[in-house]
């Protein structure tokens, strides 16, 4: 596997603002003002996943199919990631894995420095709404209740008491740009709209990653752009963790690193973001 270095700068993303005033665990989005004891970390090398030998083989009467072959990477805490590939090169299949939505043939998943894979499927599903925050190409939103409620649907599942998953929610509309759309239903919103209310929908509990898949594939270009632009600005100003999977070859040079993966392995892995002085 080969790691080049693209020293391409207009890829840099813009410098973080001040903290916020409302200390979190992990990261610092603006949401949970009733955890004031909380410490914030400004280490960015710390590790929060990391795939070790990860392969997944189908079974079918035609015989196994080797969908991933010991993959291995690691994602630094508020990186944010890319995976392209041609069709049918596991791209889906490697998101499934990092998300804990199928398990591996064989490896492990660690997330926060713990084998997911160890736990029963009660404890798999609990950290999942935990600790990884979901955005899919379709939104996957509910059409026949509002906004908030889109929002607060993994804090409810976690078990979050209505006040303080009230004020997260909000607190997140304001952050994204649609608080008076609170009360609207999905279906009443434009494209970028919705996806907003999904990034704010993965953002509720605070997750330590964040994984989307084809998040800008349903927009056009414009959208498309403003979208991303969002996801930058939560892993640049809030450290958030994301892992992206696209087709989109301009919007994979403008996140920190590009992974590729063709016919199930890593073929290269590409820094894009450089703080190298020889670049």
């Amino acid at each position: 596997m080969d790691t080049i270095k693209n020293c391409k700068h207009d890829s840099i993303l813009p410098e973080s603002g001040k903290s916020s005033s409302f200390p979190i665990t992990d990261g610092s989005l603006p949401i949970r003002n009733e955890m004031k004891g909380d410490k914030k970390t400004k280490d960015e090398n710390i590790i929060v996943m990391e795939l070790k030998n990860i392969t997944k083989i189908f079974e079918s009467p035609a015989g196994e199919s080797v969908v991933l072959e010991d993959i291995n990477f690691k994602v630094k805490r508020g990186e944010l990631i890319s995976i392209v590939g041609p069709s049918g090169s596991g791209k889906s299949t490697l998101l499934n894995m990092i998300g804990v939505l199928d398990k591996p043939t064989s490896g492990e998943v660690i997330i926060n420095g713990f084998n997911i894979l160890t736990l029963n499927e009660s404890e798999i599903a609990q950290m999942r709404n935990n600790l990884i925050g979901f955005i899919f190409q379709s939104f996957n939103l509910i059409n026949r209740t509002s906004v908030q409620k889109n929002i607060e649907i993994p804090a409810i599942i976690m078990g979050m008491n209505r006040r303080v998953r009230r004020y997260r929610s909000q607190k997140l509309l304001e952050l994204l740009g649609i608080k008076d759309k609170a009360e609207y239903k999905p279906m009443n919103l434009s494209g970028g709209q919705q996806q907003r209310v999904a990034i704010a929908r993965a953002l509720i509990n605070d997750p330590t990653i964040i994984l989307a898949d084809e998040p800008t594939g349903n927009l056009d270009t414009k959208t498309g752009e403003e979208v991303f632009d969002l996801l930058k600005m939560l892993t640049r100003k809030y450290k958030k963790t994301i892992i992206i999977v696209t087709h989109n070859q301009e919007m994979a040079l403008e996140t920190d690193k590009t992974i590729f993966i063709r016919d199930g392995k890593i073929e290269k892995e590409i820094i894009n973001k450089i703080a190298n002085k020889n670049c």
